[in-house]
């Protein structure tokens, strides 16, 4: 089985008397790339959270939204009186000097002086180790949720990729039929050619089967053939046999030797039919590629 990199994963409980609730999101990506937005409570587990989903999503880029709410408030306040006492009498301090009514409007005052730097401000508090390792169960949980998320993409996925390696493997099957007039033109143009040359000049006979051995083996691609028949073994079965530790990199090596086999069948054919299967070869392949992005 493979597993696709996208993903979702969703977990809520409670912590204590705090209700948390956890989101998880993953996309493509070549390492494993954490976006969290959570409480500072958590800030100082940061590491301990980027290590565990590290663990369990091995690569992708991972959104993680962890949302803690206490009797009903994301975010407990609190108002520092002392000093909005403070900023009232400095208030009234200037009012007086510069002979202001300033006590006019109370309600005005009162929405000036709670908008002052730090007069509210979020409730410090701390997060003790049994409320920590419930929040971290449940961030676990959201994980694991979207690795199933990513086994079940990661099934359709897989069919097609196999449906478009074995397009190709059945296209180099129809390259055969192609063969016997590839030979048998080729063969010709060499027989005119030689008796062109024979009648004008004389051939030394032997430098002659060197370079006939030479071009042979230069338009000679059944070494080509036979690599790009076991590559396409080879990643129909890791495909069948993935799991969830990296195989979309495997997969993607591959891809790039039966990309080299196809381009070099492509460059040796030759031959005007053979070229035009080589081209739908590489269309499969690319859709092979673009699947495999998204491949673990």
């Amino acid at each position: 089985m493979i597993y696709s990199m996208t993903g979702y994963g969703r977990a809520e409980g409670t912590a204590g008397s705090r209700q948390v609730t956890v989101e998880i999101k993953s996309l493509n990506g070549k390492q494993f790339e954490l976006n969290n937005r959570f409480t500072p409570l958590l800030k100082a587990y940061e590491a301990d959270i980027r290590n565990d989903l590290m663990r369990i999503l091995k690569r992708g880029t991972v959104d993680l939204t962890v949302t803690i709410k206490q009797d009903g408030a994301a975010k407990p306040m609190q108002v520092n009186t002392e000093l909005a006492r403070y900023y009232y009498n400095a208030m009234m301090a200037i009012a007086d000097d510069l002979q202001l009514e300033f006590g006019a409007r109370p309600d005005q005052i009162m929405t000036t002086l709670m908008r002052m730097p730090e007069v509210v401000a979020a409730e410090s508090d701390s997060l003790p180790e049994a409320e920590w390792m419930a929040i971290r169960k449940l961030i676990n949980e959201a994980a694991e949720q979207l690795m199933q998320h990513r086994a079940e993409e990661g099934k359709a996925i897989a069919q097609d990729l196999l449906m478009n390696i074995t397009n190709i493997e059945t296209l180099l099957k129809q390259v055969e039929q192609y063969e016997p007039a590839r030979i048998d033109r080729i063969r010709q143009r060499i027989n005119g050619s030689l008796q062109e040359w024979m009648e004008k000049e004389r051939i030394d006979i032997n430098r002659l089967e060197q370079e006939l051995i030479f071009y042979i083996e230069k338009i000679d691609f059944s070494e080509e053939k036979q690599r790009l028949r076991t590559h396409c073994a080879y990643f129909t079965d890791l495909a069948a046999q993935g799991d969830d530790n990296g195989a979309g990199k495997k997969l993607g090596f591959v891809l790039q030797e039966v990309g080299r086999e196809i381009n070099t069948l492509g460059s040796k054919a030759n031959d005007a039919d053979i070229q035009k299967i080589v081209v739908n070869m590489k269309d499969g392949l690319e859709k092979a590629k673009e699947q495999v992005l998204n491949v673990l």
